[in-house]
């Protein structure tokens, strides 16, 4: 964004990471209106996933939060206005007024405007592209002393395929599962499974409507098994270690795009 507040960082290739919910901020005139804690912002946030995009060599963070606008919704929904919108939870003391509301509207178009540029760029220059549109999830929700919920129905990484034309690009999405789930992980491999509690939001649906021959979004959602999703408390070696897996799948990522 011009404002600064989506960094993007250009590399070399086709490949792109993006961490469009990793931010945290709220711009001023929008703090004193909010109902909603700080600590309660970052649980529903996807911190530290800024950090999973160092695996690639073009990167794309937001460091504002999706409680100001959200980028991975359209620009109708993209101001949660009431609780049905935010999964219950109570964002406004006292509701923004339309000026600050549509200066958070801007946030969204700017940001679609700058990846448009970006994809744009990348699928003149190489063809065809994949962005990782990374992402985690809550697997604690009844509470810090709860058991977490099910594996079976909640793997540790979820890819989302829902919003592409999933023939076309299956090379692509079977060799990145297949590479992530192969990678030599801490304590075991990863358990990786395909729209097993997301399929895509709308980053990957406008990106595959905006592209749909040259751009491959695949929406890759991490349980938070790497912290405590109630305190934000991180384990470092966890980090370390998924940003590892992810850099792993680059080259048979690469490799895919070649032969398509």
């Amino acid at each position: 964004m011009p404002d600064g507040r989506l960094e993007i960082t250009r590399g070399q290739g086709p490949l792109v990471a993006t961490a469009i919910h990793a931010g945290h901020e709220i711009r001023e005139e929008l703090a004193g209106c909010m109902a909603i804690s700080s600590a309660d912002r970052l649980r529903e946030e996807d911190p530290l996933t800024d950090r999973f995009t160092e695996a690639a060599p073009t990167r794309v963070i937001a460091s504002h939060s999706r409680f100001e606008v959200d980028l991975n919704r359209p620009r109708e929904a993209a101001v949660y206005m009431t609780p049905q919108d935010s999964w219950g939870l109570r964002v406004w003391q006292t509701q923004p007024d339309p000026a600050a509301v549509e200066r958070s509207l801007a946030g969204h178009d700017r940001a679609y405007a700058a990846l448009h540029q970006l994809y744009s760029e990348l699928a003149a220059q190489h063809g065809k592209l994949v962005v990782l549109d990374i992402h985690s999830y809550n697997h604690r929700r009844g509470g810090p002393d709860v058991p977490p919920a099910d594996s079976l129905t909640h793997p540790q990484v979820n890819v989302g395929t829902g919003t592409m034309d999933r023939e076309r690009w299956a090379p692509v999405v079977d060799r990145f599962i297949q590479d992530m789930h192969a990678y030599d992980f801490p304590g075991g491999r990863l358990d990786v499974r395909e729209n097993v509690i997301f399929k895509g939001g709308y980053h990957a649906r406008w990106t595959h409507e905006s592209f749909p021959r040259s751009a491959c979004v695949l929406a890759v959602e991490f349980k938070k098994f790497f912290m405590d999703e109630w305190t934000g408390k991180a384990d470092a070696d966890l980090l370390d270690a998924i940003t590892d897996a992810l850099r792993s799948t680059m080259s048979g990522l690469l490799e895919e795009l070649a032969g398509l």
